[in-house]
């Protein structure tokens, strides 16, 4: 299908969220299948269900670092601390980028859980001046930091 970020870009123009997008594009690095990554992340998209919380495409970011990097059953808890610390690097990096991880302060302010914000998303655009950006970010910052 293409690059990680072609993959995660035509995921989320396809009708996924952003976090489906990020964790479906890195499927076979963590060893899962397209179908429980996007499942998985569901729930993560537009800052979390719609509360404009951590921006989905981080979420899913995070998703990622842990699938690869985190603490299972017979792991260390050396492994907490490499994702912790991947996980804060991941955040840093967009935040300089973007000014902010949080969903609604990316949309300045739009409210994604009611008709109004949603109607404002749509007619400033959002979805490609600045939703589709954090995607192609979160991938590029993920084959930074791996």
């Amino acid at each position: 299908m293409g690059t990680k970020n072609e993959t995660a870009i035509q995921k989320f123009t396809s009708g996924y969220n952003c976090a489906q997008a990020i964790l479906y594009s890195f499927k076979d690095e963590i060893n899962i299948d397209g179908d429980t990554a996007l499942k998985m992340a569901c729930g993560f998209g537009a800052g979390m269900g719609r509360k404009g919380e951590v921006c989905g495409a981080v979420t899913g970011g995070i998703i990622v670092i842990g699938a690869k990097y985190g603490r299972g059953e017979n792991d260390e808890k050396t492994a907490t601390e490499k994702t912790y610390t991947k996980t804060r690097e991941l955040m840093n990096k967009f935040e300089t980028k973007h000014g902010a991880f949080i969903c609604r302060d990316l949309l300045n302010g739009c409210d994604l859980s009611t008709e109004e914000g949603q109607m404002n998303f749509r007619n400033n655009d959002l979805f490609n001046n600045t939703c589709k950006k954090c995607v192609g970010n979160v991938v590029q910052i993920l084959e930074e930091i791996l």
